[in-house]
């Protein structure tokens, strides 16, 4: 009879969603067009980043690094085609590539389907993301760029609570 602790047993398993025929890229496209769109109309949704938390919200749910950094790095990209001359091409695909890896890789260590940890790790993302931009605006562009402000802190908490709510959405595209 063996008294020792198994360390197996004390392990959670953490579930790897599987999502339905085309559900990604759907899901990406509508959130590239409403991000190219809506600042155009609506000049207060430029806070919002829809690509981003679409980069997150699946790489939480896949939790593989590789491929959270793949969809980063092309939601990224697609998202610097559609911004015009006022980004240079790769700066989102560069920051979101970041998001995607840590994304999967925090998701592949913790469960995150509690609105609670959606929510603080949406934040936490948002000022990582925005961190990789104003590094690489700084350090390869040599653009002076703002870091802390309280339109970052105010654009984190409404790209934090949307999350919310647009993560319930998403899991419903999830295959039973």
């Amino acid at each position: 009879m063996n008294d020792g602790y198994d360390f197996h047993s004390a392990e959670t398993h953490i579930e790897v969603h599987k999502f339905r025929t085309g559900a990604i890229v759907v899901a990406t496209a509508l959130a590239l067009l409403i991000q190219a769109a809506s600042p155009i109309y609506f000049s207060k949704a430029a806070i919002l980043d829809l690509p981003l938390l679409i980069t997150i919200y699946f790489g939480l749910s896949r939790r593989n690094p590789s491929t959270g950094l793949l969809l980063g790095m092309v939601i990224g990209l697609l998202q610097d085609s559609l911004s015009g001359t006022t980004v240079p091409l790769g700066l989102y695909g560069l920051a979101k590539t970041v998001i995607g890896y840590l994304a999967s890789s925090i998701g592949a260590r913790l469960d995150t389907e509690h609105p609670a940890a959606r929510f603080a790790l949406t934040g936490l993302f948002f000022f990582v993301h925005q961190g990789v931009i104003v590094l690489t605006r700084r350090l390869l562009l040599a653009q002076p760029e703002p870091w802390l402000t309280m339109r970052l802190v105010i654009a984190a908490s409404v790209n934090a609570v949307v999350a919310i709510f647009l993560f319930h959405l998403l899991d419903r595209l999830r295959r039973p």
